[in-house]
């Protein structure tokens, strides 16, 4: 009878202690699983970026670079919560093996585990790209420059090493690129948009006044240069048009400035027409070798749809609003002139 007792209060013991130690198991288990969710929150589910004003941050990775430079990089921009998480899941994720340039805009409220998905991947966010208003090649690669990765020089280089690509080859708009875009795949973009820009109907109507599309280019650059006003460029196109088919000089003081090279002329005199330039328009008929600037769509199309009329001379207004005045004889056009030079003598502006 005792054992049969011991042998009974011996199995409920060890039930008690399976019992025990199956409950310290789940505890022990429930903890492990809650520090993982815990972590996982602090770690890759929480938000890791926090910025001045709720504003987006670009985060720019030049070509080539490794992860200790983009962990210096987004570090100095001070917008992590959490430099020990965003760490810890780079290398969990192996992004610090899989690094990609390029510009990366970081959202505020952006999680860690959004993040270095967005870098490990490669999801960069486009630039828009701007350039107008540029009077050279020199000038247009500085500005790409500023606002894409490849530099001046190699722009400018590639420019020069494409037989076919010059100053015209550049349409002034807005366009989007990768920030990361070398010279090259810049150029051959360009020449993309160049060839999209001269469709079937801007074909037509330079083929219409007779005109090359580097043509119209190049006559829409001096039509840029003449006003800036934008509602009198088809009229100042048609007299060079009519100058252009009486085989007269084009007679145009911006092409006096461009072969002077000096851009701060706001009077052109007589002195300035002896120069010996192929960019005379004085000294010399037709349309000048290239052009004086990149020329504006609204130029080109003031060329493609010039205003037909019969002046042949236009000259700026007195009250120098910079408007213009038209004129079809010498005669009238000199009266023109006259008030125009007693304006800027009024004012004092002798060169």
């Amino acid at each position: 009878m005792d054992r049969m007792r011991y042998t009974y209060y011996d199995k409920r013991k060890k039930k008690r202690k399976a019992r025990r130690t199956f409950f310290v198991s789940f505890l022990i288990l429930t903890a492990i699983v809650a520090a993982f969710f815990i972590n996982n929150y602090l770690y890759i589910t929480k938000p890791i970026i926090k910025t001045a004003d709720g504003c987006s941050v670009s985060l720019f990775i030049p070509t080539g670079s490794d992860y200790q430079y983009v962990k210096q990089e987004i570090y100095s921009l001070d917008v992590l919560t959490s430099q020990r998480a965003f760490n810890w899941l780079a290398k969990r994720s192996h992004y610090d093996e899989n690094v990609h340039p390029g510009r990366y805009v970081l959202t505020d409220g952006m999680t860690n585990q959004q993040l270095i998905n967005m870098l490990r991947m490669g999801y960069q966010t486009p630039v828009k790209v701007v350039f107008n208003n540029m009077r050279t090649v020199e000038q247009l690669a500085g500005r790409i420059s500023e606002q894409i990765e490849a530099d001046s020089i190699s722009i400018i280089t590639e420019i020069q090493n494409e037989p076919d690509v010059d100053a015209t080859t550049f349409i002034p708009n807005t366009y989007e690129f990768y920030w990361n875009t070398d010279a090259d795949d810049f150029v051959d973009k360009m020449v993309v948009e160049y060839n999209r820009f001269w469709n079937e109907t801007r074909k037509q109507k330079a083929e219409e006044i007779k005109l090359t599309q580097r043509e119209v280019s190049i006559l829409a650059s001096i039509v840029d240069k003449e006003t800036t006003k934008t509602s009198e460029m088809p009229t100042i196109a048609g007299v060079y048009l009519n100058r252009l088919r009486k085989h007269w000089p084009l007679q145009a003081d911006p092409t006096l400035v461009y072969a002077l090279g000096d851009y701060n002329i706001r009077r052109v005199l007589d002195a300035h027409k002896n120069i010996d330039s192929p960019y005379n328009t004085y000294k010399y008929a037709g349309l000048p070798p290239g052009p004086i600037c990149i020329p504006s769509i609204a130029a080109i199309d003031a060329v493609l749809n010039a205003e037909k009329h019969n002046y042949f001379y236009f000259c700026a207004k007195d009250d120098l609003s910079g408007y213009h005045v038209f004129a079809k004889t010498i005669t009238e056009h000199n009266r023109n002139a006259e008030k125009y030079r007693k304006a800027l003598n009024k004012n004092k502006i002798y060169r």
